[in-house]
């Protein structure tokens, strides 16, 4: 049976028993904070199981994706580690419990499996005479075949609440798989593999310990796929199977390299292929490349599975090439990926790029870092050069340890956490240099917000009101008053003044008695109080005191008509880039608005020319925007789009504009979108690795960008001694025109070429009658050295040929081996990577090509006479 055959049978066998087939869970799980992936069956029905919702149905089977990544370091040296796999899962809500569980279970295995009875072991719990008299009398297995387990083994429970029992079905594979003290039942050998893990949910354990029966009792079942197909198919490991080998048999066929050449090869084909079909399902259902949370462990395999690829001669992006390749295998089971095919690739593709900048740098660094090491007989990096690592080069410490570990290292890590906390003490008193400590002002106003009412905001319906002064701070301290050409703080019973908060700047405008004056430059809040930052203007103000509040109605205006045009670009990013698109930061002024949002790559100028379209058209339709305050689920209910991070209450506030944008927010907003004006981009960044950063203006402010931008045209065209008219043909007339330069300085460049191949020719040396070529140049590019590479190889006709290239700062290196040579043996990448070792560089290729990179110029005599010594020692 194929994969996608067992996964059929099973879901069609216990829909025959009653069950709801449900589609699988996306990976990252909705509403469940404590775990970063689904790494179960039975993760997307916590609620089901622990009683905060109701089951669509008692009985329900999927097949669900999971990502685990506890064991990531075994992921690819074993054969049944993954990071990302299939648990098959029929699951009771209070309806069947241990007679069905156990003979469907049985059933399945034997029937429609038709695994063979006599290759099939039991486990159950040490106490569990229930489950063994199932086991004996009904299904009838001799007493010999139930083997009874601890609780180590066989009973299920995290901490207090549901748990449970467990029995697990053991496949024999036979003693052709290992006959040792691990090829045991319960043990790490092969031999025997656990294919059905039985849960009988009856226990509900106490704070106390106690173990007290549930009223309800569940099942909860998961049977891993992989691991399944591999007995089904016969495979020595699950990646073997038609679930895995069509990603071994890509690499295979791609790098020209034999899957089962040796251990090391083995396993880097294993780790690709694996690692690329979590990165696949996990970029699919959401998830992108971060420095934090999912996000890190998306970055974390990719960048193992690049490493491993460096291993078999990869040295550009190619990851992303394979995604098409876990689409087709998968398709049959989630026939919706195909829809994000290029989506998924250009993520791949983007961070592959990023981390192969950092990683020929890093690499780089720690073999220096390790030949120094090995000089002085250590076996240990110093955690001072790991922080180095991590802090100037940008290297993370799991993948500093995962290379040192390879290489039989180790790190000191405790060193390491200690140069973490001296840097973040630096940045504690930077921050504190700088006036940000601000520790008694928070013990100041936590004081005031357990002695005064609080401020009652009134600004979404009026910017001006009447309001007591209920406390005056100055300079850290509470206060009677403020003079004239004081600064200070004051916090009012109420007031229509918007404290900054979900990226809107605060108010500004004035408080006025009939003698007294003072402007409020700012409104935050502090303790959830709301404060107004002051300078007294005239007279004196004082605590106790009423005031005419009045803020400046242009700047919030101009301030709301931003606010607005945010919730449009979010919707109409969504739109072009696609739904994974989530907002992850923003400000928004009078003047200007920016916006801060997941994508792996820079917009393209057709994609920047439709989001400015999307979001000016409809604020010429003119939508109604509207507020509502409801309860968060029902918010939800209606669509409401949250931002990701943010802790919302029991209420919140839903802003609408008409039927395209609809998001929780307790900012200001314009009433209809036609107050916008009109909205421009006026740049697109990244600020961060999959953040990218939107800067736009609206309203006045499209005109001053346009006016400014028409003068610049001015001047260019001034400068290049032609009209605004005539610009873009003058400016194409001054480009060819620089081509035409360039053209001649390449020609002169080829004609040199040609006249250096000839002098380079009197340098072949004969070695073990092989012909060699090495040669120490200066100035020349890749791109130059290849093709250098190209033309000597195909006037020796035979032989080996290393080039090395002075580029001030660093060296790189080309070798080829002809085609009659490598069947003795000769490859051009192990050779190459030898050579660049000794100028502190590393790389790899082909066994007919390869090149590699250095830091050390002055090494280039030395590495290049390694290239003699290997070839004399063949």
């Amino acid at each position: 049976m194929t994969g996608n055959e067992i996964r059929q049978a099973y879901l069609d066998f216990f829909k025959d028993k009653g069950h709801l087939i449900m589609p699988s869970a996306p990976l990252i799980p909705q509403d469940d904070p404590s775990i970063l992936w689904i790494n179960a069956g039975m993760a997307p029905f916590k609620p089901y199981f622990d009683g905060r919702k109701t089951a669509p149905r008692n009985r329900i089977a999927t097949s669900q994706k999971c990502i685990r990544t506890n064991d990531i370091e075994n992921v690819g040296k074993t054969v049944r580690h993954h990071t990302f796999f299939e648990m098959l899962g029929n699951f009771s809500f209070g309806d069947y419990f241990k007679e069905e569980a156990i003979s469907w279970a049985w059933e399945f295995v034997t029937e429609v499996l038709k695994l063979p009875e006599e290759r099939l072991w039991i486990t159950i719990y040490q106490n569990d005479d229930e489950a063994f008299q199932i086991w004996h009398n009904k299904i009838g297995l001799s007493e010999d075949r139930i083997i009874r387990m601890g609780k180590k083994d066989n009973f299920w429970e995290i901490g207090t609440g549901p748990c449970g029992p467990c029995s697990e079905i053991h496949y024999d594979r036979g003693e052709e798989y290992g006959t040792g003290d691990e090829d045991v039942i319960g043990g790490e050998g092969d031999r025997f593999l656990e294919i059905w893990n039985l849960v009988f949910t009856q226990y509900d354990k106490s704070e106390d310990g106690e173990y007290l029966p549930l009223p309800n009792k569940n099942i909860d079942t998961g049977m891993g796929l992989e691991r399944v197909a591999s007995i089904l198919q016969d495979c020595e490991s699950n990646y073997e199977t038609d679930l895995l080998k069509p990603m071994i048999e890509y690499i295979a066929k791609d790098t020209g390299i034999n899957y089962t050449r040796d251990e090391d090869t083995i396993t880097a084909f294993r780790v690709i292929a694996d690692h690329i079909r979590g990165i696949t399902m996990a970029v699919f259902d959401g998830a992108l490349p971060s420095n934090e949370g999912r996000g890190y462990v998306i970055r974390r395999i990719l960048r193992r599975a690049v490493r491993y690829a460096g291993k078999l001669g990869y040295q550009e992006p190619f990851l992303y090439r394979m995604v098409p390749v876990v689409i087709d295998t998968l398709a049959a089971g989630y026939p919706e990926l195909s829809v994000k095919e290029e989506h998924i690739s250009r993520i791949v593709k983007a961070e592959e790029e990023r981390f192969l900048q950092t990683l020929d740098q890093g690499l780089s660094i720690i073999q220096e870092m390790l030949g120094k090491l090995k000089a002085s007989n250590q076996n240990t990096l110093s955690g001072k050069d790991a922080f180095k690592l991590y802090d100037t080069y940008g290297f993370p410490l799991d993948l500093t340890k995962d290379i040192l570990e390879e290489a039989d290292f180790s790190i000191d890590e405790d060193e390491f956490k200690k140069e973490m906390e001296k840097q973040r003490e630096r940045a504690r008193s930077a921050r504190e240099d700088i006036g940000f400590s601000g520790i008694g002002n928070e013990i100041l106003y936590s004081k005031l917000k357990k002695d005064l009412s609080g401020t009652n905001f009134v600004g979404y319906g009026d910017l001006k009101n009447e309001a007591e002064i209920l406390a005056i701070i100055k300079d850290g301290k509470s206060v009677d008053r403020l003079q004239s050409g004081e600064k200070g703080e004051v916090i009012l019973n109420q007031t229509p003044f918007y404290a900054e908060s979900g990226g809107q700047i605060g108010d500004q405008g004035i408080l006025r008695t009939a003698e007294n004056i003072a402007e409020v430059f700012d409104t935050r809040k502090k303790a959830e109080l709301i404060v107004h930052s002051v300078e007294v203007k005239k007279g004196v103000i004082k605590q106790g005191s009423s005031v005419e509040t009045r803020v400046y109605a242009d700047l919030r205006k101009a301030t709301a008509r931003n606010h607005s045009a945010t919730h449009l670009l979010h919707k109409a990013l969504k739109e072009v880039l696609g739904e994974h698109v989530n907002q992850s930061g923003s400000l928004v002024e009078a003047n200007r608005l920016r916006f801060d949002f997941n994508h792996f790559s820079a917009m393209t100028a057709v994609e920047l020319d439709g989001v400015e379209k999307k979001v000016n058209q409809v604020i010429l339709e003119n939508l109604r925007v509207e507020t509502i305050e409801t309860e968060i689920d029902k918010a939800r209910e209606m669509g409401a789009t949250a931002l990701f991070g943010e802790k919302y209450g029991k209420n919140v506030r839903v802003v609408t504009m008409g039927d395209y944008s609809r998001e929780l927010c307790g900012g200001t907003h314009i009433a209809w979108t036609a107050e916008i004006g009109s909205f421009k981009i006026i740049s697109e960044g990244s600020v961060a690795a999959g953040i990218r950063r939107i800067e736009a203006v609206t309203g006045m402010e499209v005109i001053n960008y346009v006016n400014k931008e028409r003068e610049l045209i001015a001047e260019t065209a001034s400068l290049l001694k032609t009209d605004r008219s005539r610009l873009l043909e003058r400016v194409k007339a001054l480009l060819n025109q620089q081509k035409e330069l360039e053209n001649e300085v390449k020609s002169m460049k080829d004609r040199l070429a040609n006249l250096k191949v000839d002098d380079l020719l009197n340098n072949i040396q004969e070695i073990n009658g092989i012909s060699l070529l090495t040669a120490g140049l200066k100035g020349i590019d890749n791109e130059g050295l290849r093709k250098l590479s190209d033309q000597l190889n195909s006037r020796m006709g035979s032989g080996v040929i290393v080039l090395a290239s002075d580029l001030g700062q660093k060296v790189i290196f080309v070798a080829s081996v002809s085609e009659d040579l490598l069947s003795k043996g000769y490859h051009a990448g192990k050779l190459i990577g030898q050579v660049a070792r000794i100028a502190g560089g590393g790389g790899g290729g082909r066994p007919d090509m390869a090149q590699a990179g250095g830091q050390k110029v002055e090494k280039i005599p030395e590495a290049l006479a390694e290239a003699k010594k290997i070839i004399e020692n063949k």
